[in-house]
């Protein structure tokens, strides 16, 4: 059986191959439904092989096969049997993957997945209209950027490894940066260096063009006094050590850092934008420390107030997918609490944007432009997984998993956040409502 895909790309055939070729691309193009991960990526597509890591502990072999590769027009991979742990995959039958590119009329690429493999096209539809549109939407991002006058930069990155981290390292290196890891173990290579965020070294930016600066202790959990301390502790102190390096370093021209919307309270039923004043609570408090912290003498600072990060890939719809899918799902509360969302991928543009646009200065709401009630949250995820979602969490539920404050600060919070200063700069979003989003990210 043979499955064909096909789409048009506004971008040169060049540009387009090139993408492919480019560190990040594997996991750029794997949907995050899916239970698979990437474990190594392929060296060249001329010859190199990409590992995939399945459940259960087992992998896939994807080799590219040298005979065919044709750049700009075509490389090809088949799924190669390497060991034990990646049999049982092969006996789902033959999988040889050819991926052309052809050029088409007005400069843009039109570009072709046929697969031949056993596995009914029905099941696999989803995916490849995700691969394309990721393609679509992360050359139409870089190319914005590029008008914008972002050149081919060197940027470091704190929090790799997390969510976002991990997303936009490979959002940026595909399109044409040089990503710098900072991490706290001993380095592993020429784009990893050893960050330690009591002390960083004095050469830890050297050369380096802007840093986006992610890290910090996960929030959710129960309010206790230890996990309070954690979240404060792991953000204040290492974000003002590492804007004094951003300040001293002669190349440093953007210093991104994470925030959050949690800035203006847990009862802002009322719309607040980013001139609107500091709300009341613990997350508040300390997201106001944060971002003093990460203001850099000289620098061009932003401060990404990120709203509820849709990807199942993390966060809440990571938690709500399954019990949604069961059948179980409904509104927490009243449901009439106001959730401000952004979708992952709108959140890499938002960041993309921050490290180009002068004009973004200071705090950015990082929020889709159609904040939702609780009670239409779960109606949207439920219409998307087409299960019901009528089985209200009463309001002791989340108290009992995250405290009594972390359920208020948390999963109780009306919070109604605007993206004025994305609005003011003409900023576009991929996924604009809620529905687009989760359909996106959820292959449905």
């Amino acid at each position: 059986m043979s499955i064909e895909f096909t789409s048009t790309v506004d971008a040169p055939i060049d540009e387009v191959f090139d993408w492919f070729g480019r560190p990040g691309a594997l996991r750029r193009l794997l949907p995050p439904w899916q239970p698979m991960r990437a474990m190594s990526e392929a060296g060249s597509l001329a010859d190199g092989r990409a590992v995939l890591g399945l459940p259960a502990g087992l992998v896939w072999h994807a080799q590219h096969m040298g005979a065919e590769f044709s750049p700009p027009h075509r490389f090809v991979d088949e799924r190669v049997v390497d060991g034990p742990a990646s049999a049982p995959a092969a006996l789902a039958g033959p999988w040889r993957h050819v991926h052309d590119f052809r050029e088409a009329p007005g400069g843009g690429t039109v570009m072709i997945d046929r697969v031949r493999t056993p596995v009914p096209e029905a099941l696999l539809r989803s995916t490849f209209e995700f691969r394309h549109r990721q393609v679509a939407d992360d050359l139409a991002a870089h190319r914005t950027s590029r008008r914008g006058g972002l050149a081919p930069s060197t940027i470091a990155v704190t929090g790799a490894s997390g969510l976002v981290g991990s997303a936009l390292c490979a959002f940026l290196s595909t399109g044409g940066h040089r990503v710098i890891r900072l991490v706290r173990r001993a380095a592993d290579g020429p784009n990893t260096r050893l960050w330690d965020p009591a002390s960083p070294a004095s050469d830890l930016l050297d050369d380096v063009d802007a840093v986006v600066h992610l890290a910090g202790e996960p929030i959710a959990g129960r309010f206790t006094d230890g996990h309070k301390a954690a979240i404060r502790d792991s953000r204040v102190e290492p974000t003002r050590r590492l804007a004094d390096l951003a300040a001293a370093s002669p190349t440093v021209r953007t210093f991104v850092s994470a925030s959050a919307i949690g800035f203006y309270g847990f009862d802002r039923p009322d719309a607040v934008s980013e001139s609107s004043s500091k709300g009341g609570g613990f997350l508040a408090d300390v997201v106001d420390e944060w971002e003093r912290a990460a203001r850099v003498s000289g620098v061009r600072s932003v401060h990404v107030r990120t709203g509820i990060v849709q990807s199942p890939l993390g966060g809440t719809l990571r938690l709500q997918r399954p019990i949604y899918a069961a059948g179980l799902g409904g509104r927490i509360g009243t449901g009439r609490q106001r959730l401000s969302w952004i979708d992952l991928d709108d959140l890499l543009d938002v960041y993309l944007r921050a490290l180009f646009d002068d004009r973004l200065d200071g705090p950015v709401n990082a929020v889709a432009p159609g904040p939702v009630t609780a009670q239409e949250y779960a109606a949207t995820l439920g219409r998307v997984l087409r299960r019901p979602a009528v089985l209200p969490v009463p309001a002791f539920g989340p108290a009992l998993l995250l405290g009594r404050q972390g359920a208020r600060e948390l999963a109780a919070a009306d919070q109604h956040v605007s993206c004025g200063a994305l609005d003011a700069v003409g900023h576009t979003f991929r996924h604009p409502t809620l529905e687009a989003s989760l359909r996106h990210q959820l292959g449905r």
